[in-house]
């Protein structure tokens, strides 16, 4: 039986590309800065650090609230970030997974690829689409409120 257009349990994936205007080391630290994640990252309401790889999150998806520990699996200084979700008692079907390149460009600016898997439903490429666009106009300073609400 399908629930929202998804199967339950079905994986939804997606991928995207922006050019930032800023240097590759900039962009990298910038999007390390986990706390900064609810600025475009509009799903995550809310990230806490647990230690050096993993995270606590409050996610919002479809009317819905959740709670997730995402971890870090991957750093390549400058160059690529890879996490995932950990399945919990409270959403054990409830799974999403990422990876984040980095690519300098000749201009100083960085071209991000952003590649998102995800079981939480919704539209993954709208939401990859509209999370690279809010991360510019943070890294740029152009972000405001409408920006994250459009």
């Amino acid at each position: 039986m399908q629930i929202n257009g998804m199967w339950p349990g079905a994986i939804d994936a997606a991928q995207g590309s922006i050019v930032v205007k800023a240097p590759v080391a900039d962009v990298y630290k910038r999007w390390l800065a986990f706390e900064d994640y609810p600025k475009f990252i509009t799903a995550i309401k809310q990230v806490r650090k647990l230690d050096a790889n993993h995270f606590s999150a409050s996610l919002a998806f479809n009317g819905k609230q959740h709670e997730t520990t995402l971890e870090m699996m991957l750093r390549v200084p400058e160059r690529r970030l890879a996490w995932r979700t950990l399945a919990d008692r409270h959403a054990p079907d409830h799974l999403a997974a990422g990876v984040v390149t980095f690519a300098p460009r000749p201009d100083q600016s960085t071209c991000i690829t952003l590649k998102l898997t995800s079981s939480f439903g919704g539209a993954v490429s709208y939401r990859v689409d509209k999370y690279l666009h809010n991360f510019k106009r943070l890294v740029e300073g152009k972000l405001n409120v409408q920006a994250l609400t459009a």
